[in-house]
């Protein structure tokens, strides 16, 4: 049993700064992995619409992983995105990542121009789903996939988006008919397209975060961190707990991040760690270290 235990255990780092530059290297850093070595890695932000960070995921925090991930020895970083409700071609345009992209050598795949072949139906069982979902080609072929989200609230039925709602850009806007009129199943559905795959690095950006409101805009406060793991349900569990300390919406401060659906379901789906004991938070210096300790205590009391 001790052993089982010990086995589950999920590391999250965590750097407090609002330095996007040295954060992201170091949390990154502090994981002690490298997934990406010599693969062929796909980078999947937040780019749901164009509306600033932490609407969006921040073009500093792409172009620094973009610069780390190859650092660390992949053989080719491409970014894949389907945003909606605004077409992707357009967001894209708005926030400059073609010019990114060509700067950085970077493909680019936009996920609402692939051709029919390069979708693929997907009937999870026991889904919430009436006849399952698309999933992007791309994103299943990928031998590594790198997922890169923001900390916010989502004033549209998700409650949350970070990490695990990040995946609802891997599949086609046809199915977002039926996500967006589900609402008593929306926050399961939303796990539920995470069986589909499982990213290798996960990055989050909370030097800002939406309290309230959210995806596109809301209420902002200065979170001043950065976490990476490799755990979904870890890496929003401790997202929530930042929302917590910060003070956030009723749907975040009265409900346990347990509780919450999206977590709920995906730990029924066993799409990562199933309690906060078996999250780990790394650190590398006393002020990350003292805030850790405070999210832990949140984590616990739910």
């Amino acid at each position: 049993m001790p052993e089982t235990t010990k086995s589950k255990k999920s590391s999250i780092s965590l750097v407090r700064t609002s330095d996007r530059a040295s954060g992201i290297k170091r949390a990154i850093n502090l994981l002690k992995i490298n997934p990406v070595s010599n693969k062929d890695v796909l980078l999947k932000p937040n780019f749901n619409t164009a509306d600033p960070f932490p609407g969006s995921t921040h073009n500093d925090t792409l172009t620094t992983l973009i610069i780390h991930l190859k650092d660390l020895g992949a053989k080719s970083v491409t970014i894949g995105e389907r945003s909606g409700p605004p077409d992707t071609s357009d967001v894209l345009k708005d926030k400059g990542i073609y010019e990114i992209c060509r700067k950085s050598g970077t493909r680019l795949i936009n996920f609402e121009e692939l051709p029919s072949s390069d979708w693929v139906r997907v009937r999870p069982e026991k889904s919430h789903w009436r006849n399952g979902f698309d999933a992007a080609k791309p994103v299943l072929d990928s031998e590594c996939v790198v997922s890169t989200c923001c900390l916010k609230t989502h004033g549209f039925g998700g409650v949350f988006t970070m990490s695990l709602k990040l995946s609802v850009g891997i599949t086609h806007k046809k199915n977002m008919s039926e996500l967006h009129t589900s609402f008593l199943s929306m926050r399961k559905m939303i796990a539920e397209i995470n069986q589909v795959y499982s990213p290798s690095l996960i990055l989050l950006d909370g030097i800002e975060a939406f309290v309230d409101g959210g995806p596109g805009t809301g209420t902002r406060k200065k979170g001043d961190v950065i976490l990476a793991g490799t755990d979904r349900i870890a890496t929003d569990a401790v997202g929530l707990s930042i929302l917590k300390e910060l003070g956030s919406n009723k749907d975040i401060m009265g409900r346990g991040i347990f509780e919450q659906e999206q977590i709920a379901r995906a730990v029924e789906l066993g799409l990562g760690i199933t309690r906060p004991e078996e999250i780990e938070i790394l650190t590398d210096d006393d002020e990350s270290h003292t805030y850790a300790e405070r999210l832990k205590e949140i984590l616990f009391r739910g």
